[in-house]
């Protein structure tokens, strides 16, 4: 009778083992972090999706929602640039999100998504006069906590 007892413990020991580093691999594959509320746009949302592909490049998906028209804020601007921080505190402008050509849509959502090279332990949108700066403006829309 102990002897089953046993079996039957081990075996809740091992089932929970085994249920953990399930989880543990599933959060290694893929980080999803919150962009903070904005002070500029306080009803925009979104997240950041982070994982590694096959190649051990960096892909970075972003979905936002409540975004305003980039051209409707104060001032107004033409365009929000995503920027990433990469491990070496580098600003990198990664691209666009054109409200103008249809990537926001009439519910005020948008999806990004790029793939880079260099860990990035930041990302963070702003609003733009250029969308090919090569250094971040002042009107920062959207950003993350360090990753």
């Amino acid at each position: 009778m102990k002897t089953i007892k046993l079996n039957t413990t081990v075996k809740n020991i091992i089932l929970g083992a085994l249920t953990t580093m399930i989880l543990f691999s599933f959060n290694s594959c893929a980080r999803k972090v919150s962009f903070l509320t904005s002070s500029v746009v306080p009803a925009a949302r979104g997240y950041v999706k982070l994982k590694k592909d096959n190649n051990k490049n960096y892909v970075i998906q972003i979905h936002l929602y409540n975004l305003a028209e980039v051209t409707r804020l104060q001032p107004s601007k033409q365009a929000y640039v995503v920027w990433m921080i990469n491990d070496k505190e580098t600003s990198i402008n990664i691209g666009q999100i054109n409200s103008s050509t249809g990537l926001l849509s009439k519910s005020l959502t948008a999806y990004f998504e790029t793939v880079s090279s260099s860990k990035p332990i930041k990302i963070f949108i702003t609003a733009e006069d250029n969308a090919n700066n090569q250094n971040p403006g002042n009107m920062v829309i959207l950003s993350t906590d360090r990753f």
